[in-house]
């Protein structure tokens, strides 16, 4: 029997895990999924149970958290994408939310825990402080709130609430490689700076009390890439508990029981999740089978829960057992493909315009699908990176015989602190040029000829892709530009209030650096930008506003460029419903088949 070549929609129809909770018995998992097409928050019960939908909101969800006495359930939801967060309560069987703080629609509210008892919830909100935030307790049983402190200078998030609640460590954000941390008295409002020079441009990172006396937390203060400090709270006393070779600690769990920590660490376009006892020793990989982790829960049992992805793998749900072996929980995979059947990539290096080394991932088209054509990917943050994870993107295009060229470009993370450093106040130049000698590089190495070579990225990414269009349009076929920046000055005026602290040191100062900004702006280059060009937008994305597709959709069209402009009304700053995510990336391959000939 004859059947037909793998469609579009197969690839789409993966679903997303966002986030989880596990009751405190592990009898039920709750986790937050695109299941049925919209977000919404379904159950499954332990430890085989199958999905079955919790609640209906069609909206995401930043945070779930299962009560440990199994009363209720608390969530965070936004409205249509617009990642303005408020916090909600559900009965234990699931069914309709209750609001739990009330507030303007313009509000974001950040979960930061709950306590053992589950009587007091702490968050942080933007309500009456929209740049700094400020840190609230709200007791669940009276509704009586106590705001623990005032932010100021950064955003201000709460990392870590002791056992006792007499202490928390609250984090202050003054750039994506500058934060600071205090440990916090909650009743007298005192703060203890955890660092031992604030001036010093590093991180502290996560933080978990061991107990009211141990503090575990995450700096790479003086260092390359983070490690664990051990915090004596009484002396103030702080020792390096745990460093790992070219590997930054990303987040940390203790398990009380067994005065273990759990340390997840990533390296380059990997991830590891090590376990190491409360004594002096080496850490144990617990060899997970995922390439890159998002959530961990470690629960009383000692069973780890991890929510991952691999290249070629949807992001699944994961259960480890005490004696270190892994199941999986979830089965979400391609409908009707093959895991052989998808590409993994290949890790490959080359040397930059200054002899800098840049990592990249090269995913190559298997040959019987292969078209001879390649997509350039420059990755969104700019201070994230293109790791080893699932992109139904990615896989899709693969199968219609696109190969993809992925450069972690300097700014990008997993790399060490200097390397990430080095796109502040540099949006437009070092990454730039990395990405031309990357482009070199596909065609030197006979990867790419030089006239199939198509341009697309999405946020940072996107803002790359208009001013690689602008400054180096020889290069391109098509260009695909998805919720990017095209006017420095303009996004640093509509930037959401909590990120205006920093973007003097990240991006610079529209009046300081104006010459600099004026260079680094793609709609500075509109005169050179000759390619065809598809440009997405979700009309409510906070972070980069639609003003800045309109912008320069209607400048290209004013000059004769040809121009494509689709508007999401009902997404943000990414694709929160399927059906939309699927008409996206069906309009991405239309245009580029639209552009194979000429």
């Amino acid at each position: 029997m004859q059947f037909p070549e793998h469609a579009v929609e197969q690839f789409f129809r993966t679903y997303a895990i966002t986030g989880f909770t596990v009751s405190k018995d592990e009898s039920r998992l709750l986790f937050s999924t695109n299941l049925n097409g919209k977000m919404n928050v379904w159950a499954m019960d332990l430890p085989n149970g199958f999905p079955y939908l919790f609640t209906q909101t069609e909206q995401s969800c930043g945070a779930l958290k299962e009560d440990s006495g199994g009363r209720f359930v608390l969530g965070s939801f936004d409205h249509d994408g617009d990642e303005n967060y408020h916090l909600y309560a559900m009965p234990r069987a699931g069914g309709k939310k209750t609001k739990l703080v009330e507030g303007e629609k313009e509000d974001k509210f950040f979960f930061a825990h709950l306590n053992e008892a589950g009587k007091h919830l702490y968050y942080s909100t933007s309500k009456g402080n929209p740049n700094f935030l400020r840190g609230f307790r709200k007791d669940l049983e009276t509704g009586e709130e106590v705001q623990i402190y005032e932010g100021e200078n950064g955003a201000t998030s709460i990392t870590a609430v002791s056992p006792d609640e007499t202490m928390a460590v609250i984090r202050v954000h003054l750039a994506n490689t500058y934060a600071l941390s205090y440990l916090l008295d909650i009743k007298s409002g005192e703060k203890t700076l955890l660092s031992e020079d604030p001036e010093r441009v590093h991180i502290t990172g996560d933080a978990v009390f061991a107990d009211e006396k141990t503090l575990y937390f995450v700096s790479n203060d003086e260092a390359e890439y983070s490690y664990i400090v051990k915090y004596d709270i009484p002396s103030g006393k702080r020792t390096i508990h745990a460093d790992f070779e070219n590997e930054s600690a990303a987040a940390i769990y203790w398990h009380k029981d067994s005065k273990t920590l759990f340390i997840h660490t990533e390296q380059g376009v990997e991830d590891r999740l090590y376990r190491l006892g409360n004594g002096e020793g080496e850490a144990e990989n617990l060899n997970c089978p995922l390439d890159v982790l998002g959530q961990i829960h470690v629960a009383a049992s000692g069973r780890i829960y991890v929510q991952g992805t691999s290249a070629a793998e949807p992001v699944n749900l994961y259960i480890c057992s005490n004696d270190g072996v892994w199941e999986k929980l979830t089965e979400n995979r391609v409908p009707g493909v093959e895991t052989e059947d998808m590409v993994a990539p290949e890790v490959v290096s080359y040397r930059s315009f200054d002899d800098m080394e840049i990592e990249a991932l090269w995913f190559k088209a298997k040959p019987e699908n292969d078209n001879g054509h390649v997509i350039f990917w420059p990755h969104g943050g700019p201070q994230a990176a293109e790791r080893k994870t699932f992109r139904a993107m990615f896989q899709c295009f693969l199968n219609e015989g696109y190969s993809i060229f992925a450069p972690n470009f300097r700014g990008s993370t997993g790399y060490g602190a200097s390397f990430t450093k080095l796109v502040e106040q540099d949006w437009g130049e070092g990454p730039r040029l990395d990405c031309v000698a990357g482009i070199e590089w596909l065609f030197e190495t006979g990867k790419c000829h030089r006239d199939r070579l198509y341009l697309l990225g999405g946020s940072y990414g996107g803002y790359m892709a208009l001013l690689l269009h602008g400054r180096h349009p020889d290069y391109f076929r098509a260009v695909i530009d998805i919720f990017g920046v095209s006017n420095l000055f303009t996004f640093l005026n509509s930037v959401p209030d909590h990120w205006k602290p920093v973007m003097k040191r990240w991006l610079g100062d529209a009046e300081e650096d104006r010459e600099r900004l004026e260079k680094d702006s793609p709609i500075t280059y509109l005169n050179t930008m000759s390619r065809p060009m598809l440009v997405i937008q979700g009309a409510n994305d906070p972070r980069v506003v639609k003003e800045e597709s309109d912008q320069i959709v209607e400048a290209l069209r004013k000059q004769g460029t040809e121009v494509e402009y689709l508007v999401l009304e009902d997404e943000g700053h990414g694709f929160s419903k399927k059906e939309n995510e699927i008409k996206v990336y069906k309009s991405i391959l239309g245009f580029l088949e639209k552009y194979q000939s000429i």
